[in-house]
């Protein structure tokens, strides 16, 4: 592990082999961060997160609790995680702080295996980031978002797939041909019920 003398490390992080932390990170005490991964600069990560292995967070990005991301995904520089649809400073009578613990008004957001955010993207609370999926940067992501979709805008929209390998496979949502070769990496798709179906998934 690699950990720059700036970070700021809680009691009770978990880091994996081979993680590199960069300079002014502040992780929360009961964040879960896997192996080989790389958190930038000036990027927050609070307690009750589980970031798995191959991640790689670029800098000035904001994790709050409740987020998972799961293995191989990218979060790219400026990006913002939140976790309540109704989010007050204060009790109701102003009197004392609301507490910022996980409770039941905490809504779970997943980003699946090998998804990309991009650069300075918001993402809503309770929702799940599909395996593979690439949000275009700046985007505002309100609603969960499929596997292999490529989404952009805000509110972000699905408007074609990728590949594995991040390049696209069909430039609409409707693809008029069913079968979806990657043209750069050999990879097959399917394009069925409204979605992209490996046909040829690494490895098998």
């Amino acid at each position: 592990m690699r950990l720059h003398a700036t970070a700021i490390v809680e009691d009770g992080v978990q880091i994996g082999e081979g993680t590199a932390i960069w300079d002014a990170v502040h992780l929360r005490s009961g964040a879960r961060i896997g192996s080989s991964c790389i958190v930038g600069e000036k990027t927050y990560i609070a307690g009750g997160t589980s970031i798995g292995d191959l991640v790689k967070i670029n800098a000035f990005v904001y994790i709050c609790a409740g987020v998972t991301i799961e293995r191989g995904a990218m979060i790219a520089a400026g990006t913002v995680f939140t976790n309540d649809l109704f989010p007050r400073a204060a009790t109701t009578d102003l009197r004392s702080l609301r507490s910022s613990e996980v409770d039941e008004r905490t809504r779970p957001t997943l980003v699946r295996e090998g998804a990309t955010i991009g650069a300075q993207c918001t993402i809503g609370s309770g929702l799940v980031i599909g395996r593979f999926a690439m949000i275009g940067m700046g985007s505002l992501v309100t609603r969960s978002i499929p596997d292999f979709a490529l989404a952009l805008g805000a509110p972000a929209r699905t408007v074609g797939w990728v590949c594995r390998c991040g390049e696209p496979v069909a430039r609409s949502v409707q693809p008029a041909e069913a079968d979806l070769p990657c043209r750069a990496c050999g990879l097959a798709y399917l394009f069925r019920d409204g979605q992209i179906v490996e046909l040829t998934p690494p490895g098998t």
